[in-house]
C-alpha cells in the first residue's frame, strides 16, 4: 500500500473520531447556571446566614446576594429605585413596607405553596397575595434594673408612664424614619390613642427622651449596656440579649403594643421570577419556620410555633389590632409630621 493511501485512511479515521467526539459534547445537556437572588431585607443580621444555608441544603444552584438595613432605610431605597428597581425579593421587612412598594405597582402576585397553612394575619387578603409573612415582631420597653436603680427609676408599667418628669434625660427609642420598629411604635400610639391624643403624647415623651437611633434593636441594646436605662425597641433583641445575661426587665405596655409582619414580595421587575418563587415556596416550609423560630415564637404557621426564652409571654396578646392599610396609606404624612416635630433629637446619620 503506497504512502498516500495509508495517509488518506488515517485522515478518515480522524474525522470519524472527531465527528463523534463533536456529536457527544454537543448531545450532553449543558449544567444548569446557579441563579443569583438580590434580596433586599430588614431581617436582623445575624438571622441571614442561618437562614441562606438552610434554604442552599435544599436549592443549591441558587445563590442570595443579600442588601440589607433598617426597615425605613431598605423602603427608601426600593422607593428611590422605582424607575429601575435592582431587588428580586423584598424581603423580611414590615407589611406597611411592602403595601407602599405595591401601590407603585413594585409587586407581583404570587401565592407560594402552603398558603393555605397560614394565619390570615400573614398573608395578604388578595388571591393570589401580594405579600406573604413569615413571623411577627412586637414593640416592646427594654428596663435595666441595674441602672434604674442607681437613679431611682421606677420599672413604668404602662406607655403614659414614660411621660413622667422623673425618666426626663433617660429614655431612647428608634427614629420611626429609619426604623420599622420606631413606626410600628408610632402608628399603634395613633391607632390606640386617636390622632391629636397621640401628638399630645408623643410631644411630652419627646421632652423625656436623650435621642431618637436609626436602629430598631439599638435603644435595647444602650440600655443592655447601660448606656441609656430605658429603650423602646423589639422584643426579639430583648430576648436576645437576656440569653446573654443583660440586666433587663422586657415590658409589654398595659395599653397594648404595635406590632408587624415581617412580609415578603417578588418585585416585578425580577428577571428571576422561577428562583424568587422558590424562595417565596421555601419561606413558609417546616425548614424556613424552625430557623424563624430560633428568634421569634410568633409564626406566620402557629403549628409550627415554639416558646422562645426570655421573649414575654405576654406579647401576642398585648398586641393591638393593627390596621397595616391604613398605616401604610398615611405613612408618609405620619414620618413627615414626626420629623418636623421631633428630629431635632435625632442621632447622626452614619
Amino acid at each position: 500500500m503506497n504512502t498516500s493511501c495509508i495517509s488518506l485512511r488515517i485522515h478518515k479515521a480522524l474525522a470519524v473520531v472527531v465527528a463523534a467526539f463533536l456529536v457527544t459534547v454537543f448531545s450532553i445537556p449543558p449544567a444548569a447556571a446557579d441563579t443569583t437572588l438580590t434580596v433586599y431585607t430588614a431581617l436582623e443580621a445575624e438571622e441571614l446566614r442561618p437562614l441562606q444555608d438552610a434554604f442552599q441544603k435544599e436549592h443549591p444552584d441558587i445563590k442570595i446576594n443579600w442588601v440589607r438595613d433598617s426597615t425605613g432605610i431598605i423602603t427608601a431605597k426600593v422607593l428611590a429605585e422605582k424607575a429601575n428597581p435592582k431587588a428580586d425579593l423584598f424581603y423580611g421587612t414590615s407589611a406597611t413596607s411592602l403595601l407602599v412598594a405595591d401601590s407603585l405597582g413594585l409587586l407581583t402576585p404570587y401565592a407560594p405553596k402552603g398558603l393555605d397553612k397560614l394565619d390570615p394575619r400573614f398573608r395578604d387578603p388578595r388571591n393570589p397575595p401580594h405579600w406573604v409573612g413569615v413571623d411577627a415582631y412586637a414593640a416592646v420597653i427594654c428596663y435595666n434594673t441595674i441602672e434604674a436603680k442607681k437613679f431611682n427609676l421606677p420599672q413604668p408599667t404602662t406607655w403614659k408612664d414614660l411621660t413622667k418628669p422623673v425618666y426626663k434625660g433617660y429614655l431612647v427609642m428608634p427614629n420611626p424614619n429609619s426604623s420599622g420598629t420606631g413606626f410600628l411604635t408610632v402608628s399603634a400610639w395613633l391607632q390606640m390613642m386617636g390622632e391629636k391624643a397621640a401628638w399630645k403624647y408623643m410631644n411630652q415623651l419627646h421632652q423625656n427622651m436623650a435621642v431618637y437611633t436609626h436602629s430598631g434593636s439599638k435603644p435595647c441594646r444602650l440600655a443592655a449596656a447601660g448606656e441609656h436605662p430605658i429603650g423602646i425597641s423589639f422584643a426579639f433583641r430583648g430576648a436576645k440579649l437576656k440569653q446573654k445575661g443583660a440586666p433587663l426587665a422586657l415590658i409589654t405596655p398595659e395599653e397594648g403594643v404595635g406590632w408587624e409582619v415581617e412580609a415578603s414580595g417578588i418585585m416585578k421587575a425580577s428577571k428571576n421570577k422561577e428562583a424568587a418563587m422558590k424562595f417565596m415556596d421555601w419561606s413558609i416550609t417546616p425548614a424556613a419556620m424552625k430557623v424563624f423560630n430560633d428568634y421569634l415564637p410568633i409564626l406566620a404557621r402557629p403549628d409550627l410555633a415554639k416558646p422562645v426564652k426570655h421573649f414575654p409571654e405576654d406579647t401576642q396578646e398585648k398586641m393591638i389590632k393593627n390596621d397595616f392599610a391604613w398605616a401604610a396609606e398615611n405613612r408618609k404624612r405620619i414620618l413627615g409630621e414626626w420629623q418636623k416635630r421631633y428630629d431635632v433629637k435625632s442621632e447622626p446619620k452614619s
